[in-house]
């Protein structure tokens, strides 16, 4: 039984959201609550207060642009999976939704509270990192900055946020159609489990040749990382034997996996090779 008797406010609208923000820099962003809940039941956590953004409907909805896909803080997996834009612009990114948990899961967790709660093990990270997703942060008194997700994350459980700054949206650029999108999880089951490994990627070809790569990794590092020098050694390249074989062997300097209650450092770093060959073995034809 939660035992919590910090006091919750309850903004109906950002501007309100953003001075409960600046007034309470203490209290914690909820969201949906789906992992706040499960710590406060284990009485893991006793926050000072709560700013619950849940009935703040500005930030929450899907807005397609010409060349981005842009989406509110608050809304959630089940908004992103049954979205037309997001199906058949952001497929992975729908897919890592699929992914997170059970259906009550996705019909309250938000995509703004996974990047928040800065997990390495979030599902939507990897594709949002591969995908070169930007956030939007927003204060009362700066209002709106962005920031790439590839330099969100400070260290385990650390972002760049401000004391008074909160999500407000995330910004995807749109896939070109030279772009191939690929995204992998692996858990202890399909479904409804922590994840081990994720795998985000975008390998856009001008031709036969890899002009860009971008592959986000979750469950690997202390937080959602990019595989900076496996994409560089794809880049500039066909997709052939020697290239695949060139990035697979450069991810060992791009992720410092753990051993923990899921899995194993060596085991992490085998799949994580195996899956990444697997991907790029498969478009090579």
């Amino acid at each position: 039984m939660m035992t919590s008797q910090a006091p919750v406010h309850t903004p109906a609208s950002i501007a309100e959201a953003l001075s409960l923000r600046a007034a309470h820099p203490e209290a914690w962003l909820l969201a949906g609550g789906t992992d706040i809940m499960v710590y406060l039941e284990a009485h893991a956590i006793d926050p000072p207060g709560f700013i619950d953004l849940w009935q703040v409907a500005d930030l929450r909805g899907i807005d397609a642009g010409a060349d981005h896909i842009r989406i509110g803080a608050c809304t959630d997996y089940t908004a992103i999976i049954d979205d037309a834009d997001c199906q058949k612009h952001l497929p992975t990114l729908v897919e890592a939704a699929r992914t997170v948990g059970a259906r009550q899961i996705q019909n309250r967790g938000t995509i703004g509270g996974n990047i928040a709660n800065a997990s390495p093990a979030g599902d939507t990270m990897p594709v949002l990192l591969a995908l070169d997703a930007i956030v939007e942060l927003q204060s009362e008194k700066r209002g709106l900055r962005s920031v790439p997700l590839a330099d969100f994350y400070t260290g385990y459980k650390r972002t760049v946020m401000a004391a008074d700054e909160l999500i407000a949206f995330v910004r995807i650029p749109k896939p070109s159609a030279a772009d191939r999108l690929h995204f992998r999880k692996v858990g202890t089951r399909m479904a409804q489990s922590i994840s081990k490994v994720v795998l985000g990627g975008r390998l856009r070809f001008d031709g036969d040749t890899v002009s860009e790569a971008r592959l986000g990794w979750g469950s690997v590092a202390a937080t959602p990382v990019r595989s900076t020098i496996a994409e560089q050694m794809l880049v500039g390249k066909p997709l052939s034997a020697q290239s695949i074989s060139d990035a697979v062997a450069a991810l060992a300097g791009d992720i410092t996996p753990i051993d923990d209650v899921r899995s194993t450092a060596d085991y992490r770093k085998s799949v994580a090779r195996r899956i990444l060959r697997s991907w790029l073995e498969t478009l090579a034809g």
